[in-house]
């Protein structure tokens, strides 16, 4: 019966010895990968922060775009959407505009005169503190009484002051370009990328 036992523990220790065993190279084998898996992420870490050098090398050989505003001022682009100009001889008085605005801002005043049966304009006044600067009033003006301009400086400390009317809705703005006191700069299309 002692030599039955004996053997029954031998062959115990050696299913155990073989259990180690295979629990040794499942445990090194996780090793292994999580080593990889380590370098791995440290490589993918390192590649990222040469990739944002890279990026700040390349901003570091570009100029300033700050500029210094009252004594120099951006020439803006041909398709800016400034402050809106009206040409009180060229309107109809058909309210296109008024029809077509989303907010339906401008304010057309009209009369019919019977006798040469035509609406004669009274008024015609804008609110530019309400206004979208969204250009449906221009784009659809049948006599193209209504223009875009270059003027974007209409802050005033009175949102009254705002509301323009025929008069100064015609006045064409002084363009920056003809202004000798200010030095015009003109922004390159990749300083922007």
């Amino acid at each position: 019966m002692d030599l039955l036992y004996s053997l029954l523990v031998s062959n115990k220790r050696k299913k155990s010895n073989k259990t180690i065993l295979f629990i040794d190279i499942y445990d090194m084998f996780l090793m292994v990968t999580g080593f990889m898996n380590y370098g791995q992420q440290t490589l993918r870490a390192a590649r990222y922060i040469g990739q944002s050098f890279m990026i700040i090398l390349s901003h570091a050989n570009r100029l300033p775009v700050t500029i210094q505003y009252p004594y120099e001022k951006l020439i803006t682009s041909e398709r800016f959407r400034g402050r809106i100009h009206f040409e009180f001889d060229k309107c109809i008085a058909c309210e296109v505009c008024v029809r077509v605005c989303p907010i339906d801002l401008p304010v057309v005043d009209w009369k019919m005169e019977t006798d040469i049966r035509k609406k004669r304009l009274l008024n015609y006044s804008i609110d530019f503190g309400i206004c979208i600067f969204c250009g449906n009033c221009i784009e659809y003006c049948p006599t193209n009484c209504l223009s875009m301009t270059e003027e974007y400086e209409l802050s005033t400390y009175d949102r009254h002051e705002l509301n323009y009317n025929q008069i100064a809705l015609g006045r064409l703005p002084m363009s920056i370009i003809d202004d000798y006191t200010i030095r015009t700069i003109q922004i390159k299309k990749d300083n922007f990328l």
